[in-house]
């Protein structure tokens, strides 16, 4: 089922908006298939090797479904373009408010709307500012239902035991003189990270001297979507990974004292 999601998920856009090419929709669709392949090998194999924290649900759950989210409602629009209903309507109004409230200076989202080019039509300039505030926001949302489960559902403990090297797989504990130190360096470079790159991407092509949306072939709302979304999800999954790795090493460092007081009381009892 969540390797089914995942090739639907990345095929959505493809199958609800229409002008592309049949090749490009084959090929999107041989990526959906290996992507879902690969969720299902990763799934079905007693140990993880790339999907972390794949036993404390519901960390990767929240980042599928908010992205799945954004995604169906900014294919949604797009494929109303021509036609819109009451609901697309309804979703682009609402696009259009948030990105007037983050449309602000040196903003992340005034940052991208700077990089469009002043000849770009009218209503691709509105789709691109609808997919950015949408994205943006979501991916903000994201980040504070996951601290919040965090804080007050005292993940990922609620459930059971937590295994560290099952849920995180990719990190390597034999580097660095302390587990715990490592993990709160490394929680405080993807926070950290996750934070500024909003803001430093878009700077960054700015710098170069190009336009993320110069390329005609970009400025399609296939496309569209899924630039303006890695731009927005990828640095929250950033922050929800420090996160996550910095309430590791709050449970290791708990488990720790508790069995040095253990051993403590067992010598006073000696």
């Amino acid at each position: 089922m969540r390797a089914i999601m995942v090739a639907i998920l990345i095929a959505l856009p493809s199958l609800m908006v229409s002008q592309v090419a049949q090749e490009a929709n084959q090929i999107i669709l041989l990526i959906a298939f290996v992507a879902g392949l690969l969720v299902f090998a990763e799934y079905f194999a007693h140990s993880p090797i790339i999907i972390e924290f794949r036993f404390a649900a519901p960390y990767n759950r929240i980042k599928f479904t908010s992205l799945a989210l954004v995604i169906l409602i900014l294919s949604s629009i797009a494929r109303g373009a021509n036609d819109p209903g009451s609901l697309t309507l309804l979703l682009s109004d609402l696009g259009r408010l948030i990105r007037a409230g983050l449309d602000f200076p040196y903003s992340p989202v005034r940052q991208v709307l700077l990089l469009v080019p002043p000849h770009t039509p009218m209503v691709m300039v509105d789709f691109i500012g609808i997919a950015v505030g949408f994205s943006y926001t979501a991916s903000l949302v994201m980040i504070v239902i996951f601290a919040l489960m965090v804080r007050i559902l005292g993940w990922p403990v609620r459930r059971g035991a937590f295994n560290v090297w099952k849920n995180l797989p990719l990190f390597d504990p034999t580097r660095g003189r302390d587990v715990v130190q490592k993990l709160n360096r490394e929680a405080g470079i993807y926070i950290s990270l996750g934070f500024v790159l909003p803001f430093l991407l878009p700077v960054g092509v700015a710098l170069l001297g190009g336009s993320m949306f110069e390329s005609a072939s970009l400025l399609h709302p296939q496309r569209l979507i899924w630039v303006i979304s890695a731009w927005a999800f990828f640095p929250a999954s950033l922050v929800m990974r420090g996160i996550a790795m910095h309430r590791v090493a709050e449970l290791i460092t708990a488990k720790r004292r508790r069995v040095y007081a253990q051993a403590e009381n067992a010598l006073q009892t000696v």
